[in-house]
């Protein structure tokens, strides 16, 4: 997972955490690539929001494909922007059982059948309510 399919950018991982059957497993989502310059801000948001969804969805695979002990995992994106804070743009509690998302083509459907939530606005991802105390430290560190 070191490039995406739609940026080149590289995964920040933040934090992986194990508790017997449970992991928490937090990243900073990709930005949006660098030959994407060009494009209307809204485009390249869109693309980086498919992105991350995608990456989303594909470390969930990774994470219970390396650990078989594995059966249930919280994972959490964020999103850094140049001036602000990360904040909070995809979380979910996610398990090893395969919803049926064979024939959903949209990505955004997708995520959400294999238990992923985000805020999407016109395809752009947008922060989410941060309830936990101790998630809000981490993002402000």
């Amino acid at each position: 997972m070191r490039f995406g399919e739609l940026s080149r950018a590289p995964l920040r991982l933040l934090r992986l955490q194990l508790y017997g059957e449970t992991a928490e497993f937090s990243w900073v989502a990709r930005p949006a690539d660098v030959w994407d310059a060009t494009l209307p801000r809204r485009e390249r948001d869109r693309i980086a929001s498919l992105q991350a969804l995608q990456d989303a969805m594909a470390l969930r695979e990774m994470l219970f494909a390396v650990l078989p002990e594995v059966q249930t995992a919280e994972l959490r994106a964020f999103r850094q922007s140049a001036r602000e804070p990360p904040h909070l743009v995809i979380t979910g509690r996610v398990t090893r059982e395969v919803p049926a998302v064979l024939r959903v083509t949209s990505p955004a459907m997708r995520a959400k059948l294999y238990g992923f939530r985000f805020r999407l606005d016109d395809g752009v991802l947008g922060p989410l309510e941060v309830e936990d105390s101790s998630l809000q430290l981490m993002i402000s560190a």
